[in-house]
């Protein structure tokens, strides 16, 4: 079963009231939870709480709590994700998998070689956002990821949000991402940001804009050419595996 996201003002003791409508009509009405049956139940500060149906009424459910912890379903490592729009399909899939792989935020951007127009992306913000929503719950991961407005490449390059800018492209790579994630050094507390482009690349203009940007990496995933999609997973399933401190 998924957890839901409470708020510490639903919290009374050891009771716990749920009153969210969304909530609300995940648990009775979709799951069909019974009386006696056990929640996962998460606040805003990332404590767990395993708690007992004890009442289900017209709008409530009450539970009783009967083990409390912090959630460990959380990355150290505070990754984000600069990702070229895909088509719709494809483009649900990077953002779900991206959440269930621990992005704090993920920032969609047009490249030249893009399929999808600007106009159509922006649309889309919020139908993203809610698949990011859906992802959290079924994962349990302890936060919400924000897909943010959309940016153009250069801002990106430009930003100074990040410590660490990480750029996927097949040509103009200055190492392997294994060789350069080996190479990063304390980065606990740094805020890292991987860029993958589009289905067919970076334009020649925008492999240039990248190879003239000296504070980010270039690096290659490898030998194989992968969809845009399975670079996305590829990427941070990397970072995660070299930077991610063993529990």
């Amino acid at each position: 079963m998924p957890h839901f996201f409470i708020n510490t003002k639903d919290i009374n003791n050891d009771v716990i009231t749920i009153c969210d409508k969304e909530n609300f009509h995940h648990i009775a009405k979709v799951l069909r939870a019974k009386k006696g049956e056990i929640l996962t139940l998460i606040d805003e500060n990332a404590i767990s709480y395993k708690a007992v149906i004890e009442n289900i009424d017209a709008k409530t459910i009450t539970t009783k709590v009967v083990e409390t912890s912090k959630s460990a379903h959380s990355l150290q490592t505070e990754l984000y994700l600069a990702q070229s729009v895909l088509k719709t399909d494809a483009q649900n899939i990077v953002v779900q998998k991206a959440t269930e792989l621990g992005v704090k935020g993920i920032i969609p951007f047009i490249s030249d070689n893009s399929v999808i127009k600007e106009s159509v992306a922006d649309a889309k913000i919020e139908k993203w956002q809610k698949i990011a929503n859906e992802a959290v719950k079924q994962c349990e991961r302890a936060d919400f990821p924000v897909v943010q407005k959309r940016m153009t490449l250069q801002n990106i390059l430009n930003s100074t949000e990040y410590d660490i800018k990480i750029a996927c492209v097949e040509r103009c790579t200055d190492s392997s991402l294994k060789t350069c994630l080996k190479g990063l050094k304390d980065c606990k507390g740094k805020k890292i940001i991987v860029i993958i482009g589009p289905e067919g690349g970076f334009s020649a203009a925008e492999l240039k804009l990248l190879k003239n940007t000296t504070d980010i990496y270039k690096v290659s995933l490898g030998k194989l050419i992968l969809r845009a999609e399975t670079a996305v997973i590829a990427a941070l399933s990397n970072v995660i595996y070299e930077l991610e401190q063993d529990a």
